[in-house]
């Protein structure tokens, strides 16, 4: 059975009070003036929540989840060990690590849209691996597999007028990062046709470093890179090691849901309403809708699914 997820908020805790949610951040003027006992203070309530977000996952037969990438504000400016609450941070992630593996729960994170590992720029690339080095960290302190099933999944990003160029850079640089990084490591076909299609990441990136490629439906409208979806989708999920069941990411065009032209068809919808074929394959669906868990149940409900 295809399991179905959602990213990061839970609309249904989030509306609760008090408010269930991992978004606990503050402005850079905040953490300069109040420091790393602040930033350890939010993180320790980020991980809690995050526990009863994915209890309710549990309860509510949730099985694939994506973790946000700001559990912890300004983590590039400190090491998570240096954090005064790390002690109980570590024993919260070691147990959402043991409850996911008992329940059967899968999680993974997508890291922003500026780890740039194609940059020509020493320090984006830099400041990327730094990123990916802490997603990393976190998965190693949930105990997650060192595997594509917990995956952390990037676009390759810009191609600086040279796709080839950039994509090589990609794959060169793709060696600086630790093993925590490089063995969960994935990347996603993107929604502008001057990027990466899923033929682009197939001939340049996995033949080269052999790391999986995500195929997103609503991307794939945008950038075919001369692929119908199926042939797209089948090219996708034959970059996965055969013992791990592929993700596709999943959403729909804002500017269709509202019938309003002047929304880019880029942006994400809020609920999701057609049926996503699959063309007969197993796959972890990411649905990318805004409503988050209210899309999927929405969208089962609609389907008739169980």
């Amino acid at each position: 059975m295809n399991q179905m997820g959602y990213a990061c908020i839970n609309e249904t805790l989030s509306s609760m009070k008090p408010k269930v949610y991992t978004g606990r951040s503050m402005i850079k003027r905040t953490f300069k003036a109040r420091g790393i006992e602040y930033a350890s203070e939010l993180g320790l309530a980020n991980c809690k929540d995050l526990f009863k977000i994915i209890k309710w996952n549990k309860e509510n037969d949730f099985k694939f989840f994506r973790i946000t990438s700001n559990l912890f504000p300004w983590s590039s400016e400190y090491k998570l060990h240096q954090l005064p609450h790390f002690e109980s941070i570590r024993d919260i992630l070691h147990d959402i690590g043991n409850y996911v593996q008992v329940n059967g729960i899968r999680i993974t994170s997508h890291p922003g849209p500026f780890n740039v590992l194609t940059s020509p720029h020493p320090h984006v690339v830099t400041n990327c691996i730094t990123d990916l080095s802490i997603h990393g960290e976190v998965f190693d302190l949930m105990h997650l597999s060192r595997t594509p099933y917990n995956k952390i999944n990037i676009h390759i990003g810009g191609a600086y007028g040279d796709k080839p160029s950039a994509m090589k850079r990609f794959c060169e640089n793709f060696h600086r990062l630790p093993e925590s990084v490089k063995s969960r490591l994935t990347v996603e076909n993107d929604d502008k046709a001057s990027m990466y299609s899923v033929k682009d990441l197939y001939e340049n990136v996995y033949k080269v470093i052999g790391i999986p490629i995500v195929f997103d439906y609503h991307h794939h409208k945008f950038c075919t890179g001369g692929l119908s979806e199926e042939d797209a989708l089948e090219v996708a999920i034959s970059t996965w090691p055969t013992d791990i069941i592929p993700v596709v990411h999943y959403s729909e065009s804002r500017s269709k849901e509202y019938e309003d032209p002047k929304i880019r068809p880029q942006a994400h919808s809020d609920y999701v309403l057609d049926y996503i074929d699959t063309y007969g394959n197993e796959v972890d669906i990411m649905v990318e809708a805004k409503a988050k868990e209210l899309a999927v149940l929405r969208y089962k409900k609609i389907h008739d699914i169980l």
